[in-house]
């Protein structure tokens, strides 16, 4: 599990839940801040959205993208570095075939079907484009799952002011009335506004960003696979290897990760 996404996640439900207390505290109550309309206004209208937005396939995907965003990356760069750099040695050593038996063993599966055509001795340029089709692909679903919470953090506060405009509405057709009635209008109007601000800002933005980044991880992770057994198959120095993928790697973090090769 990403530990940063649990703290943060735990940590914002923290704070919110004690800026709620404070204000119990000082002489409110916790049904203050609930308010039917604006939730059915809110999150009902920002469900439509996403069925109008997008396709149900996608929609079916969503615990998936959930899932994402609290799952750590499979592969992270220097184990990518170290294993391709092990595989790269092997070949140089005992031939290319020798590498037969490594795929079984190897858990990403993008690495062990670029081996697997390496292994069977695919032509190179065959090999190129089947990976960065791959890579296309897996981008492709990559960006729907950041379009989900993007459609969330767009049309949940647009809802919220809708559902501000309402309540007003509504209690400005109650002026004269009593006063019970004019506020329980305004507090429509403000916890709908709420709503929409604390889903798009506390959690939908927050993780489509986050899932940004672990697709472009991933992404970078691909391709220095792909650069990897390119490599391997020209019949390149394993040293060669190795600085081709940390061609991807910021030069702060060169100097680790050639040692662990």
């Amino acid at each position: 599990m990403d530990k940063a996404s649990l703290i943060g996640s735990i940590f914002g439900v923290v704070v919110c839940g004690a800026t709620v207390m404070l204000v119990v505290s000082h002489g409110g109550n916790l049904m203050m801040f609930w308010s039917l309309k604006g939730v059915i206004m809110v999150f009902g209208g920002t469900i439509s959205v996403l069925f109008m937005a997008m396709p149900m396939d996608k929609l079916k995907q969503v615990p998936g993208y959930i899932k994402a965003f609290f799952r750590e990356p499979s592969q992270s760069v220097g184990e990518t570095v170290s294993i391709m750099s092990t595989l790269s040695d092997k070949a140089r050593r005992d031939g290319i075939l020798a590498l037969e038996s490594e795929v079984e063993n190897i858990k990403d599966p993008f690495l062990a079907q670029a081996l697997k055509m390496a292994v069977d001795g695919t032509d190179e340029h065959v090999i190129e484009s089947t990976l960065r089709l791959e890579v296309m692909s897996m981008q492709e679903r990559h960006k729907a799952g950041k379009k989900f919470f993007d459609l969330i953090k767009l049309y949940g506060p647009g809802y919220g002011l809708a559902a501000t405009l309402i309540g007003q509405i509504g209690m400005f057709g109650a002026l004269g009335g009593s006063i019970e009635e004019l506020g329980g209008m305004l507090a429509v109007a403000v916890t709908a506004t709420m709503y929409g601000t604390v889903l798009a800002n506390a959690i939908a933005g927050p993780i489509g960003d986050k899932l940004s980044l672990r697709s472009g991880e991933e992404i970078l992770s691909k391709e220095m696979v792909l650069q990897g057994i390119m490599s391997i198959q020209a019949g390149d120095n394993p040293r060669t290897t190795t600085e081709k993928m940390l061609a991807f790697v910021p030069f702060a973090g060169r100097g680790k990760l050639k040692l662990a090769a």
